[in-house]
């Protein structure tokens, strides 16, 4: 009787063993199908642009070369779309602008649906069902004013793509590497400096609700918001940002605070 049991039991764990398996490989053959399409539209994007994604690593004198030409008699135009972005924009006008960290895999389009919260959650490029989902900002900000704070959601994925590298910053030597973030709307190229980087708990009632002030009240709101980022931190970057700063926060998720923490990076824009 023992035999028959035994092979049962060895049937069994080859089973859970080839099960396994096969969703592991399906998990990293699903995350290169969605690296090829984020190639496809990084290239789109660059193919047609007359400048870099990624701008100088000081801060510039000159203003950016993408502002509206007027004439004397006429009303000023419409901002014109860079001509690169226009191209991924036709694909998908969700599509709000683009962001890039230099040394990591952060390199992708950025969505916004004001009509529907989390739409890009578990969608990608082209609205089809997908666990990476994209790259998208919170419905109630404003990309192009911009709002004084822009949320940029992201997911964790094991294979190291979107908001994954974001959890580098927890060591301030990678900081000190990668202080800049690029984040262009469809008509402007912009930076930002990085100011803080902190955990904190999403579940309602706990932790910073960090996400929720688009525009400070006043300054005091603004200084207070600024003063528990930098009290959150997990080091102190020497920056703090100043009322009328416009603030750009990455999230995604943090599981040492338990199943709904948060990991962010706030920045600072300066060009």
């Amino acid at each position: 009787m023992k035999k028959p049991v035994y092979y049962v039991l060895i049937g069994v764990l080859l089973l859970v063993f080839c099960f396994s398996a096969f969703q592991i490989v399906n998990y990293f053959i699903k995350g290169r199908e969605k690296a090829n399409q984020f190639d496809e539209l990084s290239q789109l994007a660059s193919q047609s642009t007359t400048e870099p994604t990624s701008a100088p690593t000081t801060e510039p004198t000159s203003t950016p070369t993408t502002e509206p030409t007027t004439e004397a008699t006429t009303a000023p135009t419409e901002p014109t779309m860079i001509p690169g972005y226009a191209d991924v924009y036709a694909r998908n006008n969700d599509m709000v602008g683009w962001i890039k960290i230099d040394g990591t895999k952060i390199d992708y389009p950025v969505m916004q649906t004001p009509y529907e919260a989390n739409f890009y959650l578990k969608r990608d490029f082209d609205k089809n069902y997908s666990e990476w989902g994209c790259l998208y900002v919170r419905e109630e900000c404003d990309v192009n004013t911009p709002s004084d704070t822009v949320t940029i959601y992201g997911h964790t994925m094991k294979d190291g793509s979107m908001f994954a590298a974001l959890h580098n910053y927890t060591q301030e030597s990678f900081y000190k590497d990668h202080k800049l973030i690029y984040f262009d709307t469809l008509t402007e190229y912009h930076v930002y400096e990085i100011f803080s980087v902190f955990k904190t708990s999403a579940n309602l009632g706990e932790g910073f609700r960090y996400h929720v002030m688009e525009n400070a009240k006043d300054e005091k709101e603004f200084n207070d918001y600024v003063a528990e980022c930098k009290k959150l931190a997990f080091y102190d970057t020497g920056i703090t940002p100043v009322y009328g700063d416009k603030l750009l926060l990455l999230s995604t998720c943090e599981y040492t605070l338990g199943d709904n923490g948060r990991l962010v990076v706030a920045a600072r824009r300066v060009f």
